[in-house]
Order: C-alpha cells, then structure tokens, then sequence
C-alpha cells in the first residue's frame, strides 16, 4: 500500500496549484485522508483532513476557506486544491491515510500527524512574492 503525491512547484503569491495524491493497494475513499506540511525548519503541520465515515472536512485556521480537500473514488485520487497561495504556504507538502483507523474528531485528531499511519514522500510548494 503507498501514496504518491504530484501536483507541486513554484507559483507566485496570489496563484493557484491542485496537488494530488494517487493511492495504491487500498481504496483511498475507505480512510480517512489528511494533507500536511512542512515548512524547512518547522514541525509537519496539519492542513486538513476528510473523514471517511461521513465525508467532512476539516481544515487548519491558516487555509480555512482557501484549501479543498476532495478525493475521486473512481481514480482513487485525493486531491488538494489550493488558492490564493502566500509565501508563508511554502512548504513540502504530504497526504497521509488514517490506516488503523483511529481519527473520530476531524478538527483535533484530523489535523494530527501522529494519526496517521501511511504517509507519501511529499511534493515540493513554493510560493514566491
């Protein structure tokens, strides 16, 4: 089972990417799925999570209301799209599955790394001003 992320690069402030996350081995819509990131010298952060059990979404107060979470079950794909993109988003970016499964609260667990238990090997976000 893995999870490969695509999808980054380098954008200017103001601009748009969609990253996405193809999942192999296992469905990824069965799994609760969460996108995290990293910034150089930063603790992994979480950006936002959707539950398997009902489909809600949870999103971190620094990217509420300019990231999407959304996956596509026949693709087996998870995408993150993200607008009005600022510096400060610059960071290497990972989707990550909730394997055991063990997240019930999306807005406190969802945003855990510690919760997950398959992760990618992240794609690369730079946003220049």
């Amino acid at each position: 089972v893995q999870l490969v992320e695509s999808g980054g690069g380098q954008v200017q402030a103001g601009g748009s990417l969609r990253l996405s996350c193809a999942a192999s081995g296992f469905n990824v819509a069965d799994y609760t799925l969460g996108w995290f990131r990293q910034a150089p010298g930063k603790a992994r952060e979480g950006v936002g999570c959707k539950l398997a059990i009902d489909g809600h979404t949870a999103y971190s107060d620094s990217v509420r209301g300019r990231f999407t979470i959304s996956w596509n079950r026949a693709e087996n794909m998870a995408y993150l799209q993200m607008n009005s993109l600022q510096p400060e988003d610059t960071a290497v970016y990972y989707c990550a599955s909730d394997w055991e499964p063990t997240v019930v609260d999306a807005n406190v667990q969802g945003l855990d790394p510690w919760e997950y238990d398959i992760w990618g090997r992240g794609t690369t976000v730079t946003v220049s001003s």
